[in-house]
C-alpha cells in the first residue's frame, strides 16, 4: 500500500472489506461500492477513475496474513473521528446490498463498532435506516 490513506480511500477500503469478508464479492455489492462513491458528498472531491485500483489496493492487503487488522488500523489511523460514523454506515449499506447479510458481515460491523468506539444507538439507527431502505415489495 502506497502511502497513509486519504479519508476517501479509507472509506472506500471499509466498503470493499465489508464485501470481501464472507469471501464472496456479489456483483450487487461492487455496483453498491460504486454507487455510494459517485453520489455521497464525503466522495465530492474523490476521483471515480482510482476507485478501481483503491478497491485493487485494499483487495491485496486483504489477501495478507493479517490483512483485516492492517487495513482496521490504517481505517484508524487516516479517517477522521467525524467521518466514522459514515465509515459504518456505508459498511452497512455495503452488507445489505445483496439482501444476504452472512456472519462474517456482522462480525465485521462489530469490528468497526468497537475498532471506532461507535454509539450503540447511533449504529442501531443506522442499521434500521438500512433496513428501511432495503426493504422489497
Amino acid at each position: 500500500m502506497p502511502g497513509p490513506l486519504s479519508p476517501h480511500k479509507a472509506l472506500i477500503y471499509v466498503m470493499v472489506t465489508m464485501s470481501a469478508v464472507d469471501r464472496d464479492m456479489t456483483d450487487k455489492e461492487m455496483l453498491r461500492i460504486g454507487q455510494l462513491v459517485q453520489n455521497l458528498p464525503a466522495f465530492r472531491d474523490f476521483d471515480i477513475n482510482q476507485l478501481v485500483t483503491t478497491a485493487e489496493d485494499c483487495g491485496q492487503l486483504l489477501s495478507k496474513e493479517d490483512g483485516l487488522d492492517r487495513i482496521l488500523n490504517e481505517v484508524t489511523a487516516n479517517l477522521p473521528e467525524n467521518l466514522r460514523e459514515t465509515a459504518y454506515a456505508l459498511a452497512v449499506e455495503v452488507a445489505a446490498a445483496d439482501l444476504d447479510i452472512k456472519a462474517e458481515e456482522l462480525r465485521f460491523l462489530q469490528l468497526l463498532r468497537d475498532t471506532f468506539n461507535l454509539d450503540p444507538l447511533a449504529c442501531a439507527a443506522i442499521e434500521r435506516g438500512a433496513r428501511a431502505r432495503h426493504h422489497t415489495i
